[in-house]
């Protein structure tokens, strides 16, 4: 594995060619691109976990079930903390009901940014799985919609975050098959590493498959690595016509634009990842196709000069935005940060009545309080209107 690893950075750097020796001049510089602010619209805002004085509400996930109003959210105590936290909505995110006490107690044990995801398998069975980063990329599952939840072994992946993604294999078809997207350390000796921080190595984006819903999953392998750059968090989706598998990445040293990487075989092989427009450049991309077909992320940005930078902020825009690098429609800077950029980490879903809400973990106040889990609401047609009368 060692030996594939290094094999792997070798023929990415012979190919990255000017990648690393000079970034791009529109990363360095500002796209024009007009962006709307909703941040100080409290009506639109629910806080699903309040921050104290000593309690820091961090990094959460969400997912929503076919029903468009049941969502549970995840999260994590401090800053890459200790998981336990869970909370469920039924109203499409209006109210909430804190699930703590359902979680199995070595749950609480499990550290750094929880994710959920619900995975089918080729006879309808749902499984609601929960996973996290240490020990080991461990996991938590329930059988009954939230009802109950047991632990169960971790997979053993070193990793520094566990699945930020997971898409089916074979979209429109429910087979249980998807592939789970997450990132790794690998040392420059190319030694794959788990909690080693202080070794020097880069970041990469790796896979692993499951054809059963989620109980097992194949050994991971790299699809994402380029020299002078750290790859991560990625978010992937299929295009509109279903025959491309599009992957945001975080790029951590945030010197440019941050990165994509596209696949045309179901992920078994993937292009040379790009930088994207200056317009999506963050943190933890998430997002949502709209009704007309155009696209929503929310993510922490970081693009450079940009005057939301370190706050939460939603992108509008096409697939071919993506795909041909443009600049996109226009961004909404949905919550204001009083920490930097210590926010993000959204969850993104598209109500049936076509309220769109965005939830992150943000320093919500200016005051003593430690970082709430907030949502806000809002619909594309108001963003729109406000856009074609800027």
């Amino acid at each position: 594995m060692k030996t594939i690893t290094k094999i792997i950075c070798c023929v990415l750097f012979l190919l990255s060619g000017t990648i690393n020796a000079q970034e791009n001049d529109i990363c360095l510089g500002k796209e024009n691109i007009p962006t709307i602010d909703l941040s100080q619209e409290q009506n639109r805002h629910t806080i699903i976990a309040q921050g104290t004085s000593e309690i820091y509400q961090g990094h959460p996930y969400s997912v929503m079930f076919p029903d468009k109003k049941t969502i549970f959210v995840a999260w994590n105590i401090n800053h890459g903390g200790n998981a336990g936290p869970m909370a469920k909505s039924v109203d499409g995110g209006l109210s909430w009901q804190r699930l703590d006490n359902k979680m199995p107690p070595e749950y609480f044990e499990h550290i750094n940014c929880p994710s959920i995801f619900r995975l089918v398998n080729q006879e309808g069975n749902e499984f609601l799985w929960v996973f996290t980063s240490q020990p080991m990329f461990s996991r938590i599952v329930s059988e009954d919609k939230g009802e109950t939840w047991t632990e169960q072994e971790s997979l053993g992946f070193p990793n520094v975050m566990a699945f930020s993604s997971i898409v089916p294999k074979n979209p429109g078809i429910q087979d249980g098959k998807y592939i789970g997207f997450f990132h790794r350390r690998v040392a420059n000796n190319g030694e794959i590493l788990n909690k080693e921080p202080n070794v020097p190595g880069s970041l990469q984006v790796v896979i692993s498959e499951t054809n059963d819903a989620g109980w097992t999953w194949s050994e991971p392998r790299t699809i994402a690595a380029l020299p002078g750059k750290d790859l991560c968090e990625p978010f992937a989706f299929w295009s509109p016509n279903q025959k491309e598998i599009c992957c945001l990445m975080r790029e951590n040293q945030h010197k440019g634009c941050s990165m994509v990487s596209f696949s045309n075989d179901k992920g078994e092989t993937w292009s040379l990842p790009t930088e994207t427009s200056w317009g999506l450049t963050g943190d933890r991309h998430i997002g949502t196709y709209l009704p007309d077909g155009r696209l929503f992320f929310a993510f922490r940005d970081q693009a450079h000069n940009s005057s939301t930078r370190g706050h939460f902020v939603g992108w509008v825009g096409t697939y071919d935005d993506i795909k041909n690098r443009k600049t996109g429609q226009y961004r909404i800077k949905l919550l204001h940060s009083f920490a930097g950029s210590d926010c993000g980490y959204p969850g993104v879903h598209l109500l049936s009545d076509g309220t769109i809400i965005a939830l992150t973990y943000i320093k919500y106040k200016n005051d003593n309080q430690k970082h709430s889990v907030v949502l806000t609401r809002f619909k594309i047609c108001e963003t729109d209107d406000l856009f074609k009368n800027n």
